[in-house]
């Protein structure tokens, strides 16, 4: 595997310890709501994410990595149409996606 590939599956294992890390270990939506200081962070941890699994796509499209053409997609939604990104599309990925996401970078790390 390339170094840079390498980098990236590691900045998006750093993007979402630092998702988790600003989130109690009890997550609670509606706590989540009420801070916009922790909803911006978490967002932009999310197009962290999604543009370094559009690197790893463009470089490896075969890569091992679940939906990670809707990954891209909800960084480019996030950026560009960031009127239509709700509170619980974002808490969804949290608590849904980035907890089968961290399996798979730590796996191909």
């Amino acid at each position: 595997m390339e170094d840079e590939i390498k980098t990236w599956l590691s900045d998006i294992k750093q993007a979402i310890d630092e998702i988790n890390d600003f989130l109690p270990d009890k997550k609670n939506f509606f706590e989540f709501q009420k801070d916009l200081k922790t909803k911006r962070a978490i967002e932009r941890n999310v197009e962290i994410i999604g543009e370094a699994a559009n690197r790893i796509f463009k470089e490896q499209p075969d890569i091992k990595i679940t939906d990670i053409r809707k990954i891209v997609d909800t960084r480019n939604r996030i950026i560009h149409g960031y009127d239509t990104v709700t509170d619980d599309v974002i808490w969804t990925i949290v608590v849904k996606y980035l907890p089968i996401l961290k399996e798979e970078v730590t796996r191909l790390l």
